[in-house]
């Protein structure tokens, strides 16, 4: 996405408050191209949220077993180099 030494780097981020979405953009603002997973129906980031500087975004319902959302999710998760959350992830 970008340039600098996270170049070509991956980083998927599920969406949260505090100090995830903020380490989010500091990746990305080192050059890591950082893809957010926000809940569907949720706020989600707006033009106006700094913390959304320099991320992609995709929404999922993670809680609906529909195969679509989880096969989105997966093919997602299975290409970052670096997931990262705000909470401990369960795999």
């Amino acid at each position: 996405m970008g340039n600098g030494p996270l170049s070509g780097v991956k980083v998927l981020e599920f969406a949260g408050i505090g100090p995830g979405p903020f380490c989010g953009m500091l990746l990305a603002d080192m050059g890591a191209e950082v893809i957010r997973i926000d809940r569907k129906g949720g706020r989600g980031g707006s033009k106006y949220d700094i913390s959304s500087r320099g991320k992609k975004s995709i929404a999922l319902d993670l809680k609906n077993p529909k195969p679509s959302s989880l096969h989105q999710a997966h093919r997602s998760a299975t290409s970052a180099e670096v997931p990262h959350a705000d909470e401990p992830l369960l795999v």
